[in-house]
C-alpha cells in the first residue's frame, strides 16, 4: 500500500467548509458543518443544487450557532446527516431521500450521545463525532480525538434505528502523529469488509477552536478484528474531512476528498486518491 497518487479534480463555487461526501452516478452529495443545506453537484454539468435541512436554512451560519453536520452516512435510498455533538447545538441528525430530495426526519441525539460519552468516560467537551457508517444492522461513529484527552474511538451501536434499543461497543485507537501532535479521524467509510479512514493533524487542544493544520493520513480498518491494517500521509497541508468511494479494481481504489480550509470562503477542492491495492 506503498504508491497513492492525490490530484485535484475540480473547484465547486457555492459551497464552504465541506466535511462530508457521497457519490453515486456522477452526482456528488456534500455537507458543509457551518451550512443548513445538503448539496448536490453534477459533475457531467457542473451544476449545483441545494436542498434545505433546516427552517430557513443558510448557507454560512455563525461558529456559535451551526448545526456542525460532520458526517454523511449512506444506506439504501438515504443519507443519514449528522451533527458533531460538540456543543448542545450540535446534536441533530438529519435523513434525506436521494429519491424525493428531500429531509425525511429530524433526531435529536442528545440522551445517544450523552450515553456514548458516559460510556467511555469522554467529557462533553472531547466529544466530537467526525464520522458514521451504517449497514442496516450496526451503526460505525467516530470520535475525533482533537480533544484535550486525544481519545480517537469508533463506536458500535448493534441497533436498526438510533432510537431502538441497542447494544454498544467501543475501540480506541492511537493513531500516527504528523509533526509530533497526533492524528485524529476525520471521517470514513465502509468497502467490502473493511473501513477506509481519514484522519488529521491540527494544532488545537480543544474540539471548538481551529488550528494549525499540519497534514492528513489515511488507514483502513478490517472489520471483523476492527483492527489496522495500514496507514499513509497522503498531505502534509490539508485537513481532509470528507471521504466516499469513487471506483474500484482488483487492483486499485478511488476515492474523493474534500478539505475544509477553516474560514469564510464559499469554494470546495474536490481531490482525487488513488491507493494501489497491490
Amino acid at each position: 500500500m506503498e504508491k497513492f497518487t492525490l490530484e485535484i479534480l475540480f473547484h465547486i463555487i457555492g459551497i464552504g467548509a465541506a466535511s462530508g461526501l457521497f457519490y453515486q452516478e456522477d452526482s456528488l452529495y456534500i455537507i458543509s458543518d457551518n451550512s443548513g443545506f445538503i448539496y448536490e453537484y453534477a459533475i457531467p454539468t457542473q451544476t449545483l443544487n441545494q436542498y434545505p435541512l433546516l427552517k430557513n436554512a443558510l448557507p454560512n451560519i455563525p461558529k456559535q450557532d451551526k448545526p456542525d453536520f460532520e458526517s454523511l452516512a449512506h444506506f439504501q435510498d438515504t443519507l443519514y446527516i449528522f451533527g458533531s455533538g460538540s456543543t448542545d447545538k450540535r446534536n441533530t441528525m438529519i435523513a434525506f431521500d436521494l429519491k424525493t430530495k428531500k429531509k425525511t426526519s429530524t433526531n435529536n441525539l442528545t440522551d445517544l450521545y450523552a450515553v456514548m460519552q458516559s460510556f467511555e468516560s469522554v467529557l462533553p467537551q472531547d466529544f466530537n463525532l467526525e464520522g458514521v457508517i451504517y449497514t442496516s444492522e450496526d451503526w460505525y461513529l467516530f470520535n475525533r480525538g482533537n480533544g484535550s484527552t486525544n481519545k480517537n474511538i469508533i463506536y458500535t451501536l448493534h441497533a436498526q434505528k438510533l432510537d431502538q434499543e441497542f447494544s454498544l461497543i467501543a475501540n480506541t485507537y492511537k493513531l500516527p502523529k504528523i509533526k509530533g501532535v497526533r492524528t485524529s479521524f476525520t471521517d470514513a467509510i465502509r468497502v467490502e469488509d473493511k473501513i477506509y479512514f481519514l484522519a488529521s493533524a491540527e494544532k488545537t487542544v480543544n474540539t471548538y477552536d481551529d488550528g494549525e493544520i499540519l497534514g492528513s493520513i489515511i488507514g483502513r480498518i478490517d472489520i471483523e478484528t476492527m483492527k489496522i491494517d495500514f496507514t499513509k500521509k497522503i498531505s502534509p497541508t490539508n485537513k481532509f474531512e470528507g471521504l466516499t468511494l469513487f471506483s474500484k479494481t482488483k487492483d486499485q481504489i478511488q476515492f474523493l476528498l474534500c478539505d475544509d480550509k477553516d474560514n469564510d470562503v464559499q469554494e470546495s477542492t474536490i481531490h482525487k486518491l488513488t491507493l494501489d491495492l497491490k
